[in-house]
């Protein structure tokens, strides 16, 4: 199921999550004019790397630009295509709007930065040796869906679904995004992969548990402008 749209309106514009997708839009830009992308040096130059991370290991002097913990940081602004890139920045414009509303500006910010260290933490938990970058917003917005989920879980979702013919449907939030989260369980094994599932995980349950131990206030339905959308009826309404 690939999401499209929420009916979930807003009642303020989301500056947060603008500014974000801008500098997420600026910084693949930037990657793919840079000489060291296709060589894929400059997901080692800005992107975790655990093993430097916990053991020191050294970066070649010719693409180290920041410390391994900054790259906690700057890993998330990076993305390794145009598939993890566009994938990205959809769900952060449909699912991201929202818990910015919820949370206000600023505490939205620190939570979407802290979405994103925990989640590279978790991966880094269970593969302390890898010699290989981990790049990607996913991990972040992966708080945001946790986050969502608790707030939001009966708002209609309106998704793709690619099977034989494509055709779309609307579905409650929370059936969405349930989907989401098992799917990474189902993938967590497979060696062949390039994503890691660990750190949706972590990034989900970290975005799930903040909101719920700071008494953010569930949602079952909302009125207001919607600044990414129209109101439209689906067969669930």
């Amino acid at each position: 199921m690939i999401p499209l749209k929420d009916d979930n309106p807003t009642h303020s514009t989301p500056i947060i999550t603008y500014i974000i997708i801008g500098i997420c839009v600026v910084v693949f830009l930037l990657e793919l004019s840079s000489p060291y992308y296709k060589t894929g040096a400059i997901f080692y130059s800005w992107g975790v790397i655990p093993a430097s991370l916990i053991h020191g290991v050294p970066i070649p002097d010719e693409i180290y630009r920041v410390p391994p913990t900054v790259t906690l940081i700057t890993s998330m602004f990076m993305h390794g295509g145009w598939l993890h890139f566009l994938g990205n920045m959809l769900y952060l414009w449909i699912f991201a709007d929202n818990v910015e509303d919820v949370l206000g500006h600023k505490k939205f910010l620190v939570f979407y930065i802290f979405s994103g260290v925990f989640a590279s933490l978790s991966q880094f938990i269970f593969d302390i040796n890898s010699p290989i970058p981990m790049i990607g917003a996913s991990g972040a917005i992966a708080g945001v869906l946790g986050a969502y989920f608790y707030l939001f879980p009966k708002a209609k979702v309106l998704v793709l679904i690619p099977f034989i013919i494509f055709f779309t449907i609307r579905v409650p939030a929370n059936i969405l995004l349930l989907f989401w989260f098992f799917y990474q369980f189902i993938n967590i094994n497979d060696e062949n992969s390039s994503v890691a599932w660990i750190a949706h995980i972590g990034g989900f349950i970290f975005g799930l548990m903040y909101v719920v131990t700071t008494g953010a206030k569930k949602f079952e339905s909302k009125t207001g402008k919607s600044v990414f959308l129209k109101n439209r009826k689906g067969p669930w309404d």
